[in-house]
Formats: structure tokens, C-alpha cells, sequence
């Protein structure tokens, strides 16, 4: 009986987990492109992999490589975005599993998406390379490997976000039918958002609109939104790259910006790897992870400068 009761609970929940998921993503809708630009997709391992295309396309290349977070996605770069294409060709992918790439339910991993940046970048003839966070690991990964590159602008760039060593337990909970994704729906809620962007993205969240909250919202709820996130959230998307020995081999310039009041990493992290790789350190005040959000202006111009 106690196990019949047990089955018939389970069995409910699982339909009040599945009706409520199923509600979100119907009110997420679909999701549009983050910036306002050509979309184009790129073909890779099976994957439609959305990009935005802006600038002339005789003009140099540059491709901006977004964060990986619960709710990454390319528009990381929306306050910068068409003031560079005045001056460059420039490209920003949705990496594999987030905004409009395609999110397959894979287990993602760093090498993953070393991988892709790699590829990504080998079809253009040699484009700086603009990366956030964990992307700057990833395309530091790609240039000791030879992708040639002519400039390296990496923002608050990183080899973890998440527990070292992985949770493997927690990626494969994440990715469970059941628990996993009233997990994940509460993880990607509106109040959790807005406190990642208050807590670690940004030093002012007032700046932060209404609709761009409810844009990383909408885009948490896509179908199979989940997977590419538990593997991040797990630390499965940590990079095992010594980034400041592979910075200083890649025989490029490379800047590093980084926010005053950033965490994760702090500022001292970011001291230290700039002595490491010898590179120029650009530091913003009253800024976290995201300084070219929350000073556009000034972002392009220490971009323009560093490439």
C-alpha cells in the first residue's frame, strides 16, 4: 500500500513537473536574435549554430566570443556590438547550446567547446578575437593549438566556473526528466537571474532593463535549454588549459579587462595572470564581470586600441 502511495505520488509529481515546464517554455515563445544584425548559421558536428554578422566584410574580422552562464547567449555583446561593425567585420556566434545555436542534449564539456571556437574561428583569415570568461580559455586553447589569430581582448577571462573537480553527480541530476527539470526551472527562475546579475554580473543591476532580463529568462526555457547548463553548473565546462603559460606562448597581443569589483574571478586573479601571460590589463571601476556592458564607450575604444 505505502509503496502504491509512494508510485501514485511520484507519478503526480512528475505530471505537475512536466505540465509546469511545459507552460514556461509556451510563455518563453520562441526566441529572437539578441542583436540586431544578419543571422547566419554555421554547420558544425550536426548543429545549426546561429551568428550574427555586422561591418564590412572587407573590413578586419572580429569575433566576439559570449560567457558561458545559465543564460549566455550573444547577446552578452548588444551595447557594443554595432559600434564596432563601424570599423570591423564582426561576427558573434551563440556557442553550442545556448540563444539560437541549436542545444542538443549532449554532454558538454570544455573540450567541446574548445573545439568549436577553434573551427569557428579557422573561417576567417586571422580575426581578433574578443572572449568572456570561460571563451577566453577556450579560444587561449585554440591559439597554443595554432588557429591563427591577430589580436586576443579576453574579458575577466577564466579556466573555472564551477566545482573543481566536476560534479558529475550534479550534471547527470540536472539532466533527469523528473527532479532535473523542476531543478533547473527553479535555478533559471526570474529572481535567480536577477540576483546572478546583481551578486556577480553587474556592480549597478539597476542598469539592467526589464526586457533584457526577460530576454535571459526566455532563453533559459528553450527547449532542452537544460543540458548545455548542467554541464556548466557541474563543472564539466572547467578548462584544464594553464591559461597563463598558453597566453604567453600565443605571440599575440593580448588585453585582458577586467571589472574592480568582479568575483568570480576577482581582480587580484586577473593581476596575477596579466603578469603571467605579460599581457596589458584594462581595469574598469564600479564594474563586475560585465564591463562592456556597463561602459560600451569606453570598452570599444580600449577593443580599438588592443587590435
Amino acid at each position: 500500500m505505502k509503496l502504491r502511495r509512494l508510485g501514485t505520488t511520484l507519478a503526480g509529481l512528475g505530471a505537475v513537473t512536466a505540465v509546469t515546464d511545459r507552460l514556461l517554455r509556451d510563455a518563453a515563445g520562441e526566441l529572437e536574435p539578441a542583436l540586431d544584425a544578419t543571422e547566419r548559421t554555421h554547420r558544425w558536428r550536426g548543429m545549426d549554430l546561429a551568428y550574427a554578422e555586422a561591418g564590412d566584410p572587407d573590413d578586419p574580422d572580429l569575433v566576439l566570443l559570449h560567457g558561458i552562464n545559465a543564460a549566455g547567449s550573444s547577446g552578452e555583446f548588444r551595447e557594443v556590438f554595432g559600434t564596432l561593425a563601424e570599423t570591423h567585420h564582426v561576427v558573434a556566434p551563440d556557442l553550442p547550446g545556448f540563444g539560437r545555436s541549436d542545444r542538443p542534449p549532449l554532454r558538454y564539456s570544455a573540450a567541446l567547446y574548445e573545439d568549436f571556437v577553434a573551427d569557428f574561428l579557422g573561417e576567417f583569415d586571422e580575426p581578433a578575437v574578443v572572449g568572456s570568461s570561460l571563451s577566453g580559455a577556450y579560444v587561449a586553447r585554440a591559439a597554443s593549438r595554432g588557429t591563427d589569430v591577430d589580436a586576443l581582448v579576453l574579458v575577466c577571462p577564466t579556466t573555472l566556473a564551477g566545482p573543481d573537480p566536476p560534479k558529475t553527480w550534479l550534471r547527470e541530476l540536472l539532466r533527469a526528466p523528473l527532479f532535473g527539470t523542476a531543478l533547473f526551472d527553479a535555478l533559471v527562475s526570474k529572481p535567480s537571474i536577477r540576483y546572478f546579475n546583481a551578486d556577480h554580473a553587474y556592480a549597478d543591476p539597476e542598469s539592467v532593463s526589464a526586457a533584457w532580463t526577460d530576454y535571459q529568462w526566455r532563453s533559459t526555457h528553450q527547449p532542452n535549454a537544460r543540458f548545455a547548463v548542467a554541464s556548466f553548473v557541474s563543472g564539466h565546462c572547467n578548462s584544464a588549459l594553464d591559461l597563463g603559460a598558453a597566453l604567453r606562448d600565443a605571440e599575440v597581443p593580448v588585453t585582458m579587462v577586467w571589472g574592480r569589483d568582479a568575483t568570480l574571478p576577482p581582480l587580484s586573479k586577473g593581476r596575477d595572470l596579466a603578469d603571467e601571460a605579460d599581457a596589458r590589463l584594462v581595469v574598469f571601476d564600479h564594474a563586475k564581470l560585465l564591463p562592456h556592458v556597463e561602459y560600451p564607450a569606453e570598452f570599444v575604444d580600449v577593443t580599438r586600441e588592443a587590435i
